[in-house]
């Protein structure tokens, strides 16, 4: 019986195993062989996550928290919630898990002049499945530096899978309890100038001859929060020329400061918000990208992307990730869209916030 795999690069040439990698990993594994410019960095697989499980003798502990849950009675599921995750959080990982973990976090490092920050991201199983769009519901984490922040945040990640949101989105969508299990992306972080979406189709009508760009300064955070209202722009498909703009007002920016390795708000200035965030030559490439990225997978897709100002121009966009867009890819184009709409509704930027700075 060939030896359980705890870690896999995103460039070792594998496969990229759902069930092994959970929805986000596979995702980043499978861009990095199309040769899609992904940052670089490893899997944590889910054998890592089943082997602590296992060792530590807490899945039945789990399993029977679970069947006791009254899940119409909101405090018993926080309750349930809080035990679990204590329960993962404080259960010792095996050493060989650990060991591996530490090798792989020592090579990704070596491939840097200097240490560099990373990000940790959960990929579970019952996630960005096409007919379970479960973005969003597990947990990221930014800046980390150090081996001992990696495997303590991978750890957290592990126990987001009980979050109360989480257990009773399973819930809701019929999502098995008994296979469920997670991965965790360990990744270089990306120094975002700017950043978004692009969706290979009109969101709000399902139009898939046009993609769709959301873009502002900095790190994607604040669009998600509904803080700064994005640019929108709606391009054709197949000229890429622009058939909707709107300026959105992206009057601050979440921008990285060095000094204390954590994101800060800056204002932006007037000059600023009232330019489009991304040059001609800049939305032509996110554009370009979405249509790979929709080659690839032989479907409509949700990317995320980030401009890196550690890299020179033109070679400095960056595809955090891609999922099937679930909202319209099965639906039949309607009437356009008015003008103006964010199209973000509906939509996750959970991998846009692992962009900040370090260099390749």
């Amino acid at each position: 019986m060939p030896e359980p795999t705890y870690i896999q690069f995103f460039d070792a040439g594998l496969e990229p195993s759902h069930e092994l990698l959970g929805g986000k990993c596979a995702s980043l594994v499978s861009m990095t062989a199309a040769g899609m410019p992904v940052p670089p960095g490893f899997a944590v697989t889910t054998a890592s996550y089943d082997a602590f499980l296992h060792e530590s003798g807490i899945s039945d502990e789990i399993a029977g928290l679970i069947d006791s849950l009254r899940h119409h009675d909101l405090s018993h599921v926080d309750e349930v919630s809080a035990q679990i995750r204590e329960h993962i959080e404080s259960r010792p990982v095996p050493d060989h898990v650990r060991d591996e973990l530490r090798s792989a976090y020592d090579a990704l490092q070596s491939r840097f002049s200097e240490e560099v920050p990373v990000a940790v991201r959960s990929s579970a199983t019952a996630e960005d499945l096409p007919d379970a769009s479960f973005a969003g519901q597990q947990d990221t984490y930014l800046w980390l530096m150090g081996f001992d922040a990696v495997r303590h945040h991978i750890r957290r990640c592990w126990a987001s899978l009980y979050t109360s949101r989480a257990i009773l989105y399973r819930l809701k969508n019929g999502i098995s309890e008994e296979d469920l299990s997670m991965a965790v992306a360990v990744q270089k972080m990306v120094n975002a100038k700017t950043s978004g979406v692009a969706i290979t189709m009109d969101p709000t009508t399902g139009d898939r001859s046009k993609i769709t760009i959301d873009a502002s300064y900095g790190v994607g955070e604040m669009v998600v929060s509904g803080t700064v209202t994005p640019d929108n722009i709606l391009l054709d498909k197949v000229m890429l020329s622009v058939v909707r703009l709107h300026i959105g007002d992206k009057h601050a920016e979440l921008v990285p400061d060095p000094a204390t390795r954590s994101l800060v708000e800056r204002e932006v200035s007037a000059e600023r918000r009232a330019v489009r965030c991304l040059d001609d030559d800049e939305l032509l490439a996110v554009a370009s990208m979405a249509k790979r990225a929709e080659k690839h997978y032989g479907c409509p897709q949700d990317i995320e992307w980030a401009l890196d100002a550690d890299l020179p121009d033109g070679e400095n966009l960056l595809l955090l990730q891609s999922r099937p867009e679930t909202v319209h890819s099965s639906k039949a184009t309607t009437a356009p869209a008015s003008s103006g709409s964010t199209g973000f509704t509906g939509f996750s930027l959970a991998g846009i916030t692992s962009a900040l700075p370090g260099k390749n």
